[in-house]
């Protein structure tokens, strides 16, 4: 009882650094920076009784960088004279992430006495389903909604808005390219599986699990789809060219995936047949499909709106150095320009606003460090190389879309050892 317990409390202290909110009776900080602050005290006591002496050198390496990033924002500022600072604190805003990810890592190596790429993935992955039923359960029931909305600090970003599905901390394409990432953590781990003990019971966990996220993720934030279509291809991929990685039961994973997508399939019909509501959800989750399916052609409105949104500079000094804007111009005191209301030059595409901001020059600051942040990860744990280069080939492609990154993602396994990886294993 006592495990449970904790590792109870441990999927919590995942969510709140996953999924940071801000609570409405403590508006201050948000759950990310309160385990950010435990963080930097649990790492004071580690390094105090000698478990800790010294930070990795690659800790050093990606604050150089991440301060290149600053040192690139603050120039265009000053170069533009405007006061967005969006990126002129990277450092610390990468920093916290790490501080709460450590906090996650030592919570799980307490309760299972060590820490693997398993153990965490399984850990996010858990996080994401529960995301997803707690959404559901939101949308079905008002009471719930009224509960959650109580203590969730926040509107559209929090997802409190009308015909959207949100779950605590968790709505629109920011929660999208976090179940990307964890949908291609499921890919990868599944032709592990029979190597695991009570392999079928984790085996039954990933496939349900891809399933869930896939169909209520991309109802919460469509660029799931995404992550979806890259672990599907890995996953056929694995199964058709790559048989031994299954221990000889390629056929037994192929029979259950089908058999669990295909119940699911028939449960998303009935709900799409018998409920309005339901049917609308699935219409919006899915839109590009039905557009295939009655027009022959793939069209999503967010997608039209988006490339509406591909607006470009039209001058050289903004492709170098950028505007200074990131956010919305209507708080800065000297503009003259066009007001924006939402963003720099209306446009949420992820590269046009990194250039828009600092130009050419930070966005490629910003690139490298995104490459070694992946590096790091690939370097560390060689077995789970070809997943961290897909999850930073993940985070170049949601870049096309909207600016968010993805670097909370690698920042678990950035705090672990290659050591606990060798113990994880044993």
């Amino acid at each position: 009882m006592r495990k449970i317990i904790l590792i109870i409390l441990t999927v919590i202290a995942t969510s709140f650094f996953f999924f940071p909110f801000v609570f409405t009776f403590f508006p201050i900080a948000n759950t990310k920076m309160m385990l950010g602050a435990l963080g930097v005290v649990m790492l004071l006591f580690n390094i105090a009784k000698g478990k800790m002496a010294k930070l990795n050198k690659s800790f050093l390496i990606l604050t150089l960088l991440s301060l290149a990033v600053c040192f690139v924002s603050l120039l265009s500022m000053t170069i533009n004279n405007t006061h967005d600072g969006s990126y002129s604190k990277y450092t610390i805003s990468m920093w916290v992430w790490l501080s709460a990810a450590y906090v996650v890592i030592n919570m799980i190596r307490g309760v299972h006495g060590r820490v693997s790429v398993e153990l965490v993935c399984l850990y996010l992955i858990a996080v994401c389903v529960i995301q997803c039923t707690i959404a559901v359960t939101i949308d079905v029931f008002p009471i719930v909604k009224h509960f959650v909305d109580s203590f969730l600090e926040g509107e559209g970003f929090m997802g409190k808005m009308n015909n959207r599905m949100y779950g605590i901390g968790c709505a629109l394409d920011v929660a999208g390219g976090r179940f990307s990432a964890i949908l291609i953590m499921i890919a990868f781990l599944l032709p592990k599986v029979s190597q695991w003990d009570h392999s079928e019971k984790y085996l039954l966990f990933l496939i349900v699990s891809f399933l869930i996220i896939s169909v209520i993720g991309n109802i919460i934030g469509r660029t799931t789809l995404l992550g979806m279509i890259i672990g599907l291809v890995y996953i056929i991929w694995a199964l058709n060219f790559r048989p031994d990685m299954f221990n000889g039961k390629r056929r037994q994973y192929g029979l259950l995936i089908i058999s669990i997508t295909s119940a699911m399939t028939i449960v998303l019909v009935l709900l799409y047949n018998t409920d309005p509501h339901w049917r609308r959800m699935i219409q919006f989750g899915f839109e590009g499909f039905f557009s295939l399916a009655e027009k022959g052609r793939w069209e999503v409105s967010s997608n039209i709106q988006l490339l509406d949104s591909y607006v470009f500079p039209d001058n050289w000094k903004t492709w170098i150095i950028g505007d200074g804007f990131f956010e919305s111009t209507l708080n800065e005191p000297f503009y003259t320009g066009t007001d924006y209301k939402d963003f720099y030059k209306t446009t949420d595409v992820g590269y046009l606003r990194f250039i828009f901001y600092f130009g050419i020059t930070g966005l490629l600051a910003f690139s490298l460090f995104m490459i070694k942040v992946g590096q790091e990860c690939i370097n560390k744990f060689s077995t789970y190389r070809y997943l961290f280069a897909c999850l930073t080939l993940l985070n170049f492609i949601i870049w096309f879309k909207v600016s968010t990154d993805i670097f909370l993602v690698f920042a678990p396994f950035l705090c672990m050892s290659t050591q606990d990886e060798e113990d994880g294993t044993k």
